[in-house]
């Protein structure tokens, strides 16, 4: 049964309060501001008219809200809009002249019940420096619905799934900018992100009928995490050379736990909470320099040294409930307590480009990149249950691996109206990795493993511009990557058996990965009004592997094609119309899948609309209506064998709006969208239907 919206008069739309009291906040507001506006006008001589550019700022608030049917969680998150009501400040700006050549200037943003806050202040002199700083909030909306299973219908909400994660930063900056002197600055930024998000790891259910267990409960994230970040930089020109020197010292802490939910409503049902805390201190020192030899020469150089040490600690548990008590505490084979642990990573990279123009027509780029890395790690746990003894366990790490990179491009523009490209990388590198774990109550080896690895890679890729005509242009490119990696295990005291877990990946003696790509593009302008764009790119790449005693193996085929398209035209000076089309279509081809009906074929088919259309209806109102579409069909029902997946979705999004100018000080707006998803992957229970009112009024000053 289709739902029927309210319209602006009905006594539903009445007893939406977000709806309600956007429309009349915008009538009273538009009504004031027209009697305000021509108050003004009438006791203003018009030799004192100013236009809207001659105001340097603007308070501009705006308040709103959406009425939905549906999947609210859902719609936030495909949508970034509250379900709800929300309003304030939407932006403000002032700035004053201080001084001859000072400026002070200071931008807002709050709009509550959006967690969409920011604040800025800045005070530059050019001549002198200047000091910045602020505040900003965000929040990105999360649906925690789980999977959806077609046999008997089956889904398990087992928590609310309106989730959010918030990220935010304060910071302050200053920079001494004296003419002729070295140029220092220092910035201090305090991050967070925390709140709760949804995982892809999910629980398994078995009322599934005869199908078995399936993964389908919903999973999520806790995430804590906060980072302090201060660097310090000074820059100075010495003749033709321009130096510097940045230190930069972090901190970070992360607290956070993957809860996962097993078997709702069976008689084995029960929780599980893996918390991973990491605690980091990193720092690191830059260098670079930046040289004009000569007219045909420019020498570019840097080099940086990092250092990070990292502690661990967290735990994987199982019981009645989320994080239980130890009391409460079920067995579990892959369950663990007291982790604890660290690990020290140094790095060193050295850059070396040069610039070389070996004609005014003809440009040579080599460059060359040097990584040093060294790490190791060391970590023991408490593993309680079968078919690990209660003995606690320590396992560690060491690694090291050196890499060198070489680049060449090269740009021709000899040729009138063409210009051509090409460039070819080159990475080889080596490295080494031990790992051990020993049971430290029996002083058991558990395993022991020594690895070492090469890799080498290699990217060419050609390039042209054509200007046939002066409103038509073509663009092409193509590009192979081609990346081989080598394993030899010298140590190895795991056993080479398929149901061994801990031994992988540990019987890989290669992995090699191909990729080609090209795309062309169009750009035609038949009219003065008239743009068209059209670009297709194809790609096709190949993973292939060689495992123990095993011939080699092509693992896996991935293949692309994008199609966009897009066109701008303007009638006439008061109306535009834009649009543009995209089409997708990408698909991973495995050998399990044809051996197999567990597993699917991997397939992201989808394509997208947008139009929009803006008019400017008199001398003092503008008027602008946007859509949107987007389209996926690659759901495939094998409940009978697996876990079907594949995305097939449907949605619509329209919005349109109004802008009067009332005055060259104020401007009143008004817009409302609807919004329709539909979604088949979840057996239609993430399906919504929303309106959107909001309005807006700004004032210069």
């Amino acid at each position: 049964m289709k739902t029927r919206f309210p319209t602006w008069k009905s006594p539903a739309f009445k007893s939406c309060t977000a709806c309600a009291a956007a429309w009349a906040l915008t009538l009273s507001i538009i009504s004031a501001a027209e009697d305000a506006a021509k108050k003004a006008d009438a006791d203003k001589p018009k030799a004192d008219e100013k236009s809207e550019a001659d105001y340097r700022n603007w308070l501009e608030l705006g308040v709103g809200g959406t009425w939905l049917k549906g999947d609210g969680a859902r719609f936030q998150q495909r949508q970034n809009l509250r379900n709800g009501a929300f309003g304030g400040v939407q932006d403000f700006h002032y700035e004053q002249d201080v001084g001859k050549k000072g400026l002070f200037q200071v931008d807002g943003r709050g709009m509550f019940d959006n967690h969409d806050y920011s604040l800025r202040f800045s005070l530059d002199n050019p001549e002198k420096g200047y000091l910045r700083g602020g505040y900003r909030e965000s929040r990105s909306w999360y649906d925690g619905s789980g999977g959806y299973f077609p046999k008997g219908n089956l889904w398990l909400p087992v928590y609310d799934d309106d989730l959010a994660i918030d990220r935010g930063e304060a910071w302050f900056e200053g920079g001494l900018t004296l003419p002729g002197k070295p140029v220092f600055t220092f910035r201090y930024s305090h991050q967070f992100r925390n709140g709760v998000k949804d995982s892809t790891s999910w629980g398994d259910s078995t009322l599934t009928g005869s199908a078995g267990a399936r993964g389908i409960v919903p999973t999520f994230l806790d995430i804590d995490e906060q980072r302090d970040i201060f660097e310090a930089n000074v820059k100075h020109t010495i003749g033709k050379t321009d130096v510097g020197l940045g230190l930069r010292y972090e901190t970070s802490s992360q607290d956070n736990s993957r809860n996962i939910r097993w078997n709702p409503g069976e008689a084995k049902d029960s929780y599980t909470t893996q918390r991973d805390k990491v605690d980091t201190d990193l720092f690191s020192v830059h260098a670079f320099s930046e040289s004009r030899l000569n007219e045909n020469f420019l020498l570019t150089s840097g080099y940086s040294f990092t250092t990070l040490d990292s502690d661990i600690s967290g735990y994987r548990v199982y019981g009645p409930n989320y994080d239980p008590d130890f009391a409460q505490r079920l067995p579990s084979p892959d369950s663990f307590d007291g982790l604890v642990g660290g690990s020290q990573l140094q790095q060193h990279v050295v850059n070396l480009n040069l610039m070389w123009n070996l004609t005014d027509r003809l440009v040579l780029i080599p460059s060359l990149r040097v990584e040093k890395q060294d790490s190791d790690s060391e970590s023991f746990f408490d593993s309680p249950a079968a078919p690990f003894s209660s003995y606690p366990y320590g396992g560690a790490s060491d690694r090291g691996l050196l890499d060198v990179s070489q680049s060449l491009e090269l740009r021709y523009t000899g040729l009138t109206n063409w210009v051509f490209c090409a460039r070819g990388y080159w990475l080889e590198g080596s490295g080494d990795l031990d790992q051990r774990l020993d049971n430290l109550g029996t002083r058991a080896n558990v395993f022991n493993r020594s690895t070492d690895d090469t890799r080498f890679w290699q990217k060419y890729s050609v390039g042209a511009n054509w200007y046939p005509l002066r409103k038509l242009n073509f663009a092409s490119e193509y590009y192979h990557k081609q990346r081989n990696n080598d394993f030899e295990h010298e140590t190895d005291s795991t056993p080479n058996l398929p149901a061994s877990p801990i031994r992988y990946p540990a019987f890989l003696r290669a992995h090699d990965f191909d990729t080609d790509d090209v795309n062309f593009r169009a750009t035609w302008r038949p009219l003065a009004n008239l743009t068209l764009v059209g670009r297709y790119d194809f790609q096709f790449s190949t993973i292939d592997v060689t495992a123990d005693n095993l011939a080699k193996t092509q693992s896996s085929e991935m293949t692309s094609h994008i199609v966009s398209g897009s066109i701008s035209w303007t009638p006439f000076s008061r109306l535009y119309l834009l649009g543009g089309i995209n089409w997708v279509s990408d698909k991973t081809d495995t050998p399990a899948d044809e051996i197999t009906a567990t597993i699917q074929e991997s397939k992201n088919n989808y394509w997208t609309a947008n139009a929009s259309i803006g008019c400017v209806l008199d001398e003092k109102t503008d008027w602008e209506t946007q859509y949107v579409y987007y389209r996926a069909n690659n759901y495939a029902d094998n409940s009978a064998a697996g876990m079907p997946y594949g995305a097939s979705a449907e949605e619509h999004g329209i919005t349109t709006g109004l802008k009067r100018r009332v005055s060259p000080r104020m401007l009143v707006a008004l817009k409302y969208g609807y919004f329709d998803g539909r979604d088949e992957t979840s057996g239609h229970n993430n399906d919504y239907q929303a309106h959107l009112v909001y309005s807006s009024f700004r004032y210069r000053f």
